[in-house]
């Protein structure tokens, strides 16, 4: 499912594209406003200090600039940044050499930090609470411990699953943000300004159609944009006109709403196999050979924000506006009255 043009996970070829078109300042991060104004209090009170920034924990759907977002406080903190991810720190040897290398004021960014084995993080407490690092030395009756002090640096973990997170590690967090889809005049600026990088005409009602089928999300955004130069490319001139993006996005397959295939092909089996719900996660993936954790990651958060589905203690439930977008009657069997 990873690979769908409108997944919100970032693929490999397009590491260098994000880093050309990551913003490096909070005046040039389109979007988050109360998220901005906050940090910006933060980090101006931190610098005033003379101390590293706080812990930081950045959640919300896969896409939505966690990442660019630890870059551009590192840059305005005037700091190195370190990136790794919880499943890359496998052994609290790997923590305890990533963080002795850190120097004062440094950024330890960890990506997926739900993920982050319990060994893991019983070294991480002490270095988060008291910039301190315990270590075994030897084993059995002759083992001791030593401590080993640490420049004050700051960590600011991401994840897209929260409730995975323990509390111990959550609590460790003085700054703790959301971020959520991007409305739409964000999403235009964000194409406008990505479009002037990568130098693609593009006209404003070409933007427009860009961005109302990216899905709330940067990520997509970009990708779409660049899928449509392509067609543009071969096909218009290069020059991205209204007709020109609503064509290329209608031949991949993605509506007015930012739908592809796969989003339509769950709602069609809650509604058509299943009668509309409540079905279990499970049984859903199992129908569409998926994996159950994507759908949720990956498809649920935009199917919920549309207001497509609901989810209930007994599974998941397809709403009217479901079916009026894929231009099936409502007559869920759930909802026909009791007769006995």
């Amino acid at each position: 499912m990873d690979e769908r043009i409108i997944s919100p996970r970032r693929k490999a070829e397009e590491i260098a594209l994000d880093s050309s078109l990551r913003p490096r300042q909070l005046s040039e991060y389109i979007g988050q406003d109360r998220i901005k104004e906050n940090l910006s209090i933060c980090i101006a009170a931190a610098k005033g200090r003379g101390e590293p920034l706080d812990h930081v924990l950045l959640y919300g759907p896969p896409g939505l600039g966690k990442t660019t977002l630890a870059h551009v406080i590192a840059h305005e903190m005037e700091v190195n940044i370190t990136i790794t991810s919880g499943p890359a720190i496998e052994r609290p040897g790997d923590l305890a050499a990533i963080l002795t290398n850190l120097r004062k004021g440094d950024i330890l960014f960890i990506d997926e930090a739900h993920r982050l084995g319990h060994p893991v993080e019983e070294v991480l407490y002490p270095a988060m609470e008291e910039f301190a690092l315990d270590i075994v030395i030897g084993k059995g009756p002759s083992a001791r411990s030593i401590r080993l002090q640490l420049p004050p640096f700051t960590i600011i973990g991401a994840t897209t699953r929260i409730a995975l997170m323990t509390s111990p590690l959550r609590d460790r967090f003085g700054i703790v943000y959301r971020l959520d889809f991007y409305d739409l005049p964000a999403v235009e600026a964000i194409v406008q300004r990505s479009a002037r990088i990568l130098d693609i005409p593009v006209d404003r009602a070409g933007t427009r159609i860009i961005a109302r089928r990216a899905r709330g999300t940067p990520r997509v955004a970009n990708r779409l944009l660049k899928r449509v130069r392509d067609y543009a490319q071969v096909r218009a001139a290069g020059t991205i006109s209204e007709e020109v993006a609503q064509q290329a996005l209608n031949l991949l397959e993605i509506d007015t709403l930012g739908l592809d295939d796969i989003d339509r092909k769950i709602l069609r089996t809650i509604i058509e196999k299943f009668g509309g719900g409540p079905v279990g996660l499970e049984t859903i993936a199992a129908a569409l050979s998926e994996e159950a954790d994507t759908i949720m990651d990956v498809c649920e958060p935009y199917l919920l924000q549309l207001g497509f589905l609901d989810r209930t203690p007994r599974g998941r439930i397809a709403t009217p506006h479901a079916y009026a977008h894929l231009g099936l009657p409502y007559e869920r069997e759930s909802q026909q009255p009791t007769l006995f």
